[in-house]
C-alpha cells in the first residue's frame, strides 16, 4: 500500500466527487506520475451506493487502474457479465442498507425525544444554553468520553424570549416588536452565539425570527423532535451524476415528535403558548376595524397589509422604496401610491380625498387649506407660468 483514503461520517449516498478523502483520489488518478496502479476497496456497500460504480467504471478504465472487490477476491471486470450483475447487486444493497439505517436511528430519536425528553443535538433555540447532563446512558459511549446535553435558560437572552411572549400576547405585532428589538439594540441571535449560528450573517432582528421564535414549541419546556426535515434535491437536473444537495424543510405539525412531560426550564407556560399561536392583530379606529391586517399580502411584492390611523383619517402607510420600476411596467411613483396588501392594477391611485371642516374649507395632508370655491373667480385664478392654460375645476393651495 503506497496510500489510504479514508472518509468519516459521508453519506455513501454521495458521489465521490463531494467526498474529501475521494475527491482526492479522484485527483490522484489523473496524476500521471502516480505511485499506484489499483484501488483496493475495503467495504462496497461502504464506498458504492446504487449505480455510483457503473458510472464511475469508465473513469477508473480511462486511467487503466483497477478496482479490486473483496466479493470478486481480485479486480472488477465491468465487460463480464458475471461481474456487472455483482456491482449492481452490492449497489441496491448498499442503497437498502441506507434506507434501514435512516428508519433505526429515526424511531430511536423518536423515543427518546418522546418518552426520555432528551436533547438530540442541534443549535440551542434563542433563550437557552447547553449544561452537561452526565454520562451517555449507553455504555460502551460512555466509556468513550459521550456525555448528554440539555436545555437551560440563558440569563442573558432568556428574559428578551420572555418579553418578547408578554408582548404579542398583550396585541403587539410581530414586526412591531421586531422594530422594538431593533431600536432598543438588543443583540440578534447571530450576533449573541455566532459560532453555533454560522449561517446568520445579520446584526440585526428580522420578521423571520421573530415569527419563529413566537412559533417554537419547545420554550414550554418540552422537547420537541422532527419539526424539519432534510429532502434531497438534485444539483443539477441536466446532470444527475452531480448528485444531490440537502434541502430544509419544514413538516406538518401532526408529524411533530413531543415529549410527554417538560424535559427543560419553560419561558412560557403552555396556555400562553396556545394563545400567541392564536393572536390576529386587528387595527380598531372610531367606526373602522381592519380584520385583514397582517393576514393579506400582496402578490405583487410580498408584503402583509398594515393599517393605521393618521391625521384624522384612515390610510395604509407606504413604506420607503427606491426609485425603480414596478414589476408590472408600472413606474415608481405609482408603486409609492401602492399600498401594502393592494394591487396597483393598472394605473396609480388618486390621493385620498381632503375632509371638510366646518365653513365650506378642506384641510389638506401638508396641513394648508384647499379652496373649494368655483376656479373662475379672478382673485383665485392660477398665477405663474401656466396661467393662460385653463383648468376645469382645480383647486390651488394656499400656506397654512
Amino acid at each position: 500500500m503506497v496510500a489510504e483514503f479514508f472518509d468519516i461520517g459521508r453519506s455513501r449516498s454521495l458521489p465521490w466527487a463531494r467526498w474529501s478523502q475521494a475527491a482526492a483520489l479522484l485527483a490522484a488518478l489523473a496524476d500521471p506520475d502516480r505511485e499506484f496502479d489499483a484501488i483496493v476497496i475495503g467495504s462496497s456497500e461502504r464506498a458504492f451506493c446504487g449505480q455510483q460504480f457503473a458510472t464511475m467504471a469508465p473513469l477508473f478504465a480511462h486511467y487503466g487502474v483497477a478496482v479490486w472487490l473483496p466479493e470478486l477476491g481480485g479486480p472488477a471486470d465491468p465487460a463480464l457479465t458475471e461481474h456487472d450483475e455483482l456491482t449492481v447487486l452490492l449497489g441496491i444493497l448498499a442503497k437498502r442498507e441506507v434506507a434501514r439505517a435512516r428508519i433505526r436511528a429515526r424511531t430511536a430519536m423518536a423515543v427518546q425525544a418522546r418518552d426520555q425528553g432528551r436533547y438530540l443535538g442541534g443549535r440551542p433555540p434563542c433563550g437557552y444554553r447547553l449544561v452537561d447532563a452526565g454520562l451517555h446512558p449507553n455504555r460502551a459511549m460512555a466509556r468513550h468520553g459521550v456525555r448528554l446535553h440539555a436545555l437551560a435558560i440563558d440569563p442573558a437572552t432568556g428574559p428578551i424570549v420572555e418579553w418578547m411572549f408578554a408582548q404579542h400576547l398583550t396585541g403587539h405585532s410581530k414586526a412591531r416588536i421586531t422594530r422594538a428589538l431593533n431600536d432598543a439594540g438588543i443583540p440578534s441571535p447571530g450576533m449573541t452565539d455566532p459560532e453555533r449560528n454560522p449561517h446568520r450573517h445579520g446584526t440585526r432582528w428580522t420578521l423571520t425570527a421573530v415569527r419563529a421564535i413566537l412559533a417554537n414549541p419547545r420554550y414550554t419546556g418540552r422537547q420537541v423532535w422532527n419539526r424539519q426535515r432534510t429532502d434531497h434535491v438534485l444539483l443539477d437536473p441536466d446532470n444527475t451524476t452531480l448528485g444531490e444537495r440537502d434541502v430544509m424543510r419544514w413538516n406538518p405539525r401532526d408529524e411533530w415528535v413531543i415529549s410527554h412531560y417538560p424535559a427543560h426550564p419553560a419561558l412560557v407556560s403552555e396556555t400562553d403558548f396556545v394563545r400567541a399561536q392564536s393572536v390576529r392583530i386587528t387595527v380598531q379606529v372610531p367606526g373602522r376595524t381592519y380584520r385583514l391586517a397582517g393576514i393579506v399580502t400582496c402578490g405583487i411584492c410580498g408584503l402583509r397589509m398594515e393599517s393605521c390611523w393618521v391625521h384624522q383619517a384612515s390610510r395604509l402607510p407606504v413604506p420607503p422604496r427606491p426609485l425603480q420600476r414596478h414589476p408590472t411596467g408600472h413606474d415608481a411613483t405609482a408603486q409609492r401610491l401602492c399600498p401594502r396588501g393592494t394591487d396597483l392594477g393598472g394605473a396609480a391611485r388618486a390621493a385620498p380625498a381632503p375632509h371638510r371642516q366646518p365653513g365650506g374649507r378642506a384641510v389638506g395632508r401638508g396641513g394648508g387649506r384647499v379652496s373649494t370655491r368655483a376656479p373662475d373667480r379672478p382673485h383665485l385664478r392660477p398665477s405663474g407660468p401656466n396661467r393662460h392654460r385653463p383648468h376645469p375645476g382645480r383647486v390651488r393651495m394656499h400656506p397654512g
